[in-house]
């Protein structure tokens, strides 16, 4: 090109500036008059151009039957979409199409630009939000995992903040909110979602939707409006889209590497925090400052934060078990057989009962699974000690080496009630926490005292446990008593008497 335009420009210089004739360059270059004329009439080469469209007499007739494939694609997943070779076997063998395989392809590609939808830029004004659901992987707990993260931010200043999760769902819904809205210390007057079906039931119309119970709960609380994207209309919410990628390309590249969920929202977090000192193109601000403006346009935070536990009401079976979300948690045996309410959190379910709470566990996210709390059946093995060694609640509980040495004390001087008296020690656990009777038992040993009474004495906080001595010094009026030994022929007497 660096050449071409070299000669273009030597040609109209030695004609227009120099003066040479035409047929004198014609003759010396050998080209078309037709091409002179061009190089003279413009400042450099104008390039290819077409005056009108070419023809396509084999492909032409079939274009309509092309675009209505392609129409009716846009109603299936993108896995499940005609391909450009798909589409000309469909015309040659059931249209009669004989061209070729390019002409379809250019046809297909053609017909695809033109139905490229073209986006107008969208302002945001402070205080607005947008939501999302994202998915990357992460080592947790030494498992790789799919692991979806929520997302919101704040399109004015582009504040975000992101919490990973175990699943998607009701309970990982509300709670994102909750701690988005702490981080940001307000509470944005719109939000902008897509149509998810934790939020929206039921869609009527391109904008008006039938709201969730749970999704009105926490608007309820919080007082925000809403907007829902019209449906494949992810561009009204492309801030937080792109955000998502932005949290998946910089805060889980590498895979994170974490001992707990815990652990990777901290991480999280923190990211999202140093995230406040970058600038973004165009701004002059960074956007820590860019966050103020949106934080004056925002909601205040309510006095109290949103409870974000799914209820369900139920009860406990035989086995002192409750099921919530296809797993089972014990409660104590004094709540078998009776009515009790579960609040499903986002990492852990809390039971209560008559009013108390009885049971509080680790949420498990898994399904057809078991979670024993020992203590709560040991009211029962205090009933049938017998089962102590064959307690599937019991199986694998790991006691420090202390309560093994109580135990074989307590059975050496008698077997069965000794057992009993061990798990008398044991429903201590009920009120004082394992260190503090693991401390008690240790002393009760040193001292000798193996009985739960002797163990619960040891229990009380402050006080050293050992044996005291009556001292007379500051009582000298009771140095004057005199107490005389016991006759024991009395009692012999007694006993002689009795025969």
């Amino acid at each position: 090109m660096y050449a071409d335009m070299e000669q273009w420009n030597k040609i109209r210089r030695r004609v227009l500036v120099h003066g040479e004739s035409k047929r004198s360059i014609l003759r010396e270059t050998g080209m078309h008059w037709r091409t002179l004329e061009k190089i003279l009439a413009h400042s450099q080469p104008p390039g290819y151009r077409q005056n009108k469209p070419r023809p396509r007499p084999k492909i032409g007739p079939f274009e309509p039957r092309i675009e209505q494939i392609l129409k009716e694609d846009v109603q299936l997943p993108k896995k499940q979409r005609h391909t450009a070779k798909r589409i000309w076997e469909r015309l040659r063998d059931e249209d009669g199409y004989t061209g070729g395989y390019t002409a379809v392809k250019e046809a297909v590609r053609r017909i695809r630009q033109t139905r490229q939808e073209v986006f107008v830029p969208l302002k945001h004004p402070p205080g607005e939000a947008q939501v999302d659901f994202g998915h990357a992987l992460a080592r947790v707990g030494g498992e790789l995992r799919l692991v979806p993260f929520f997302v919101m931010t704040l399109p004015h200043s582009d504040a975000f903040f992101v919490a990973a999760f175990e699943r998607e769902c009701t309970e990982t819904f509300w709670e994102g909110h909750v701690r988005a809205f702490d981080f940001f210390e307000k509470v944005p007057k719109r939000i902008t979602y897509d149509n998810t079906s934790i939020a929206v039931s039921m869609i009527v119309g391109s904008r008006e939707r039938r709201l969730t119970r749970c999704f009105l709960e926490l608007q309820s609380h919080y007082l925000f409006d809403h907007h829902f994207c019209r449906v494949a209309r992810g561009n009204e919410k492309g801030v937080v889209e792109g955000l998502v990628k932005y949290a998946r390309l910089n805060f889980m590249v590498p895979v994170p590497r974490v001992r707990d969920f815990e652990e990777l929202n901290e991480y999280l977090k923190e990211s999202c925090r140093s995230d406040l000192r970058r600038r973004l193109r165009g701004k002059t601000q960074p956007k820590a400052e860019l966050l103020v403006e949106d934080q004056a346009a925002m909601l205040p935070l309510p006095p109290v934060p949103f409870e974000a536990a799914r209820t369900v009401d139920t009860g406990a079976s035989s086995l002192s078990l409750v099921r919530f979300d296809r797993n089972d948690y014990s409660v104590p045996v004094r709540c078998a057989h009776r009515p009790v309410v579960v609040k499903g959190f986002a990492w852990e379910v809390v039971i209560h009962a008559e009013g108390r709470e009885v049971a509080r566990h680790r949420r498990i996210w898994d399904k057809e699974k078991i979670l024993f709390e020992p203590v709560h059946y040991l009211a029962l093995l205090e009933r049938k000690p017998g089962a102590l060694d064959h307690a599937l609640p019991l199986d694998r509980w790991e006691l420090p080496e202390c309560f093994g040495v109580l135990r074989r004390r307590l059975e050496a001087k008698d077997e069965g009630e000794g057992t009993r008296e061990y798990i008398r020690v044991l429903r201590l656990l009920e009120k004082h926490s394992l260190k503090a009777l693991r401390q008690a038992v240790e002393k009760a040993l040193e001292h000798g005292a193996t009985t739960r009474d002797a163990v619960a004495l040891f229990l009380y906080p402050g006080e050293e446990q050992r044996a005291q001595s009556f001292n007379l010094d500051g009582h000298p009026h009771l140095k004057r008593v005199i107490v005389q030994a016991p006759n024991l022929r009395v009692y012999a007497q007694l006993l002689g008497g009795a025969r």
